[in-house]
């Protein structure tokens, strides 16, 4: 078996540690330690690992921009961590529907979600997150 420790090292030498994917040299997508992703993609562990922190993230981001986060109901908390995934800096610029949801307008709130852009480039997952901050009920999907 070989050392560990030393392995890593060197790997991270020769490879480096990338936090966003790039080309390497090869051309193929890389991202980490030299993980090819044109071939070797992620596994579903990784995969997995990646939503937790995403949610956990998000649920951050969501507490600093409602500080009563926590006591939204568990659809209307499921929707805005979905919207969340945009990334922070996008959705604040919700700037109605976040005013909405700090005086629990849900009705406003569900209004303004489907009112951008957003909503006309994710179509139904807009639908769906609107019904769900309008009634706090998660809408049946046919499998």
């Amino acid at each position: 078996m070989v050392d560990n420790k030393q392995l890593i090292a060197l790997l991270i030498r020769h490879e480096g540690r990338r936090n966003k994917p790039y080309l390497c040299p090869s051309g193929k997508l890389t991202i980490g330690i030299g993980h090819n992703l044109d071939d070797n993609g992620l596994s579903n562990t990784i995969i997995d690992l990646i939503l937790t922190e995403d949610i956990g993230n998000a649920v951050r981001d969501l507490c600093s921009v409602f500080p009563g986060f926590y006591g939204f109901g568990d659809a209307r908390k499921c929707a805005l961590i979905s919207m969340m995934f945009m990334g922070l800096p996008a959705f604040r610029t919700f700037k109605r529907m976040i005013k909405a949801i700090l005086v629990a307008d849900w009705n406003t709130a569900a209004a303004e979600a489907l009112n951008s852009t957003w909503a006309s480039q994710v179509k139904g997952r807009a639908t769906e997150i609107s019904y769900m901050l309008r009634t706090n009920t998660f809408k049946e999907v046919s499998s």
